[in-house]
């Protein structure tokens, strides 16, 4: 009778079991690919955690083992390399958001010689507030030629040296991005807002003395609006740092990746 009374009972909870098991399978053929998407890493929540990668590659000194420890995180990233540049990129929020770290080495030394930062987010505006941006920054080694050169005067210096920043965010990009979508996207539009800088420099290149000052150069972009621009000359370093759309507002208070 104890037997019977136990074969019932399991009967019993093979059978809730069954039901149990089917439901769950219900319930995760409806839900289970927007619960898995939920867990899936879309990348850096935060900008400043970038800025903090970008910070930790040091110019004539960090190596590219020394890089790809800094900047590359391989659950949400894609790596891009050639013989003398290393790009990590991702995007999130349905790809409305999209960044970059990039880092080219001296081939003789194998240091790092240059290092850029690139966060947009272009994701529609709330109402009347904006909220879409574009961060660059970039710091490099230039050389001797450029520096060295005579000019006419400081500020033809200091457009010639903005004009070498964009030849060489060009070429770098140009190694590793062109089986690259987010870094042929942040290339035209880095390339797209720099262009507008040099060309109202041209016209007017009184403006370039307001280049080294904590406001920069204002100008306007044509999908992002406001913008500005500031660039550092320290021996043969240089630290540019470019703010688009609702970044603009804060520019002077926020303070350059080192």
């Amino acid at each position: 009778m104890q037997n019977q009374n136990l074969k019932c009972k399991i009967s019993s909870f093979e059978l809730w079991f069954l039901v149990f098991t089917f439901q769950l399978l219900v319930v995760l053929g409806l839900y289970g690919c927007s619960v898995l998407e939920s867990f899936r890493p879309e990348g850096p929540p935060y900008d400043k955690q970038l800025s903090e990668r970008y910070n930790r590659t040091k110019l004539k000194e960090s190596s590219s083992a020394d890089v790809l420890a800094a900047i590359h995180r391989p659950e949400y990233e894609l790596l891009s390399q050639s013989k003398s540049v290393v790009a990590s990129s991702g995007q999130k929020k349905k790809g409305h958001k999209i960044w970059f770290n990039m880092v080219a080495f001296d081939e003789n030394e194998l240091t790092a010689k240059r290092k850029y930062l690139f966060i947009v987010d272009d994701r529609p505006n709330i109402l009347e507030e904006p909220r879409k941006y574009l961060s660059f920054d970039c710091e490099m080694v230039l050389e001797s030629e450029v520096l060295e050169k005579p000019y006419a005067n400081e500020n033809a210096r200091r457009i010639a040296i903005l004009k070498q920043v964009l030849a060489n965010v060009r070429r770098d990009i140009d190694e590793v991005g062109r089986d690259n979508k987010v870094l042929d996207t942040g290339g035209m539009l880095i390339n797209q807002a720099l262009e507008t800088v040099l060309v109202k420099l041209d016209s007017s290149p009184v403006l370039a003395t307001r280049l080294s000052e904590p406001a920069g150069v204002d100008f306007s972009h044509i999908n992002l609006g406001s913008g500005k621009i500031r660039l550092l000359v320290e021996d043969d370093i240089i630290t540019a740092k470019m703010r688009l759309g609702s970044l603009v507002k804060n520019f002077e208070k926020q303070q350059e990746p080192q």
